[in-house]
Order: C-alpha cells, then sequence, then structure tokens
C-alpha cells in the first residue's frame, strides 16, 4: 500500500472539470455503499433472526464498520490536506482492526460451542448479490482512487473488497451448512478475513514512517 501517510499514486493532471468528475465519482461510489450496507443491516438482521445464524449477525455489524469507513471518505473528500487524509486513513485503520476484533471473537465461540444455525434462503440470496455488487464498488473505488492520487479512497475500497470477501465466506458457510450440514465451514472462513483486515490495519498504522 506504501507510506499511509503520504498522498500515492499521480493525481488526475486533467482539467478542473475532469478532477470534479473523479470526485463525483468517489462521492457516488460512497454513496452507494452507504445506502446498500445501511439496506443490508435491516435484510440481515430479519434473516439472523429467523435462522439463529450468528455468521449472518456478524456480518450486518461488519455493514456498520463499511457504513463507517464511507462516511469517513465523504468526509475527507470534502477537503484536502496531507493531515485530513492521515486521519482519515488511521479511523479506516481503525474499522479494520474492529472487524478482524469481531469476527476473532465470533469465530471462536462458534467453533467452541458447535453452534448450528438454521438455513436461510434470504441470507444466501442476499450475501450472493451483496458479493458481486461490493466486488464491483472496490474496483470502481480503486480506479478512482489512483486517478485522483487519493490513499483514502484506495484504502478504503480494501475495505468493501474485504466486505465482498466476508460475503463469499459467509455464502459458503450458509450454503455448506444447508447443503452438507457443515456448521464449521464459515467461521473458518472468517477467520482468513480477520488476518487480510490485521494486514490491512498494520500497513496503515505502520506501512510509514
Amino acid at each position: 500500500m506504501g507510506d499511509p501517510g503520504v498522498t500515492t499514486g499521480q493525481p488526475s493532471s486533467g482539467q478542473p472539470g475532469e478532477l470534479g468528475g473523479l470526485l463525483r465519482r468517489g462521492r457516488v461510489l460512497e454513496g452507494i455503499t452507504l445506502g446498500w450496507n445501511v439496506a443490508g443491516i435491516v435484510v440481515l438482521g430479519v434473516a439472523a433472526v429467523a435462522a439463529g445464524s450468528v455468521a449472518l449477525a456478524g456480518f450486518g455489524l461488519d455493514s456498520l464498520v463499511e457504513i463507517g469507513a464511507s462516511t469517513v471518505v465523504l468526509w475527507e473528500l470534502a477537503g484536502s490536506g496531507a493531515g485530513r487524509q492521515r486521519r482519515a486513513l488511521r479511523l479506516i485503520g481503525g474499522a479494520f482492526l474492529a472487524l478482524a476484533g469481531y469476527l476473532a471473537v465470533q469465530s471462536v465461540i462458534v467453533l467452541v460451542t458447535g453452534y448450528r444455525p438454521g438455513h436461510s434462503l434470504l441470507g444466501i440470496a442476499w450475501t450472493a448479490v451483496t458479493a458481486a455488487v461490493m466486488f464491483t464498488l472496490a474496483a470502481g473505488k480503486a480506479r478512482t482512487g489512483r486517478a485522483l492520487g487519493n490513499p483514502v479512497l484506495m484504502t478504503e475500497g480494501r475495505v468493501t473488497l474485504v466486505d465482498g470477501i466476508l460475503a463469499v465466506a459467509v455464502l459458503a458457510g450458509l450454503v455448506l451448512n444447508a447443503a452438507a450440514g457443515w456448521w464449521w465451514a464459515d467461521p473458518l472462513a472468517a477467520i482468513v478475513i480477520v488476518f487480510y483486515a490485521l494486514r490491512e490495519a498494520r500497513e496503515i498504522f505502520l506501512g510509514g514512517p
């Protein structure tokens, strides 16, 4: 990722209108992410209660992390300066740590207790669509962030990527539980996300001098 405290990449060298268009695109991407995750909290809450699924409840809480990260980026895109970027990056790093901490605790509890959730067609459908949406948004944020030379947008794109990977992990757990009774697949997949999120947080907090 490089030095998290210094703008990386080459900012757009086009006309002011082009720069304004890139900023608008960044805000639109974050707005879509924000709206999707707000809706996700409701849908996942209903599905988690109906199925008694810890994984779906955890994914709903993950949506709160993504909402926070999107809010941080919208705040940063409204201003400029290295100091503002450093603060925004550290807030995103905190979001990664919160996500990793929650998933680690959740995974251990599920594995130790052997908790077996019920089946959830709503959860399977939502996580499948969410994975596709998050991967698309993450790619858009990466491209726009590079064009702007904005490390905050590029870093938050990684949060969105983690959200998409987590959606795939939860989806796999739900499908394997429903099809084969493999209740332990979801917490094991979530542990992979813990290590990924911790690596990203480490690069944000310790990657620079």
